[in-house]
C-alpha cells in the first residue's frame, strides 16, 4: 500500500497522526510544510492520500494545492484538509475531498481515511 502523506507544521499533530496511522497498518511520510512535502512528492509521487493542514508557514495548504494541481503526477492524489476553520468558503484552487475540523475526532478521521484509501 502506498503511504499516507501528513503535512502539518505542528510536530505534536504530526507525531499523533503518524502513531495512529501506523497502528492502523498504514505507512506514513510526514512533513512540516507544503514546500518540503511538494519537493519530496516530486521525487517520489507514491502516496495513497494526503492529510493537509491549511494554515502553515513556508507554504500553506492552499498554495500546496495549487502546485499539486499543476503537476499531473500529483494532481490525482486525494487530499483531506485539516483546519480549525470550519468553513473553507469559495476557493480558486481545487478543493480537498473532505475537511476535518481541528481538533479532530480520531474515529471520524480514521473512517474518512479508510474510505478514501480503499476507494482509490
Amino acid at each position: 500500500m502506498k503511504p499516507i502523506v501528513v503535512i502539518d507544521d505542528d510536530q505534536d499533530v504530526r507525531e499523533v497522526l503518524a502513531d495512529l496511522l501506523v497502528a492502523e497498518g498504514y505507512r506514513v511520510r510526514c512533513f512540516a510544510n507544503g514546500a518540503d512535502a511538494l519537493a519530496s512528492l516530486r521525487r517520489d509521487s507514491s502516496a495513497s492520500l494526503i492529510l493537509l493542514d491549511l494554515m502553515m508557514p513556508v507554504m500553506d495548504g492552499w498554495r500546496f494545492r495549487e502546485e499539486q494541481a499543476r503537476d499531473r503526477r500529483l494532481a490525482s492524489i486525494p487530499v483531506i484538509a485539516m483546519s480549525a476553520v470550519a468553513d473553507l468558503g469559495p476557493s480558486p484552487v481545487p478543493r480537498p475531498l473532505a475537511l476535518v475540523a481541528k481538533p479532530f475526532n480520531v474515529d471520524n478521521l480514521l473512517a474518512r481515511i479508510a474510505e478514501r484509501v480503499h476507494t482509490h
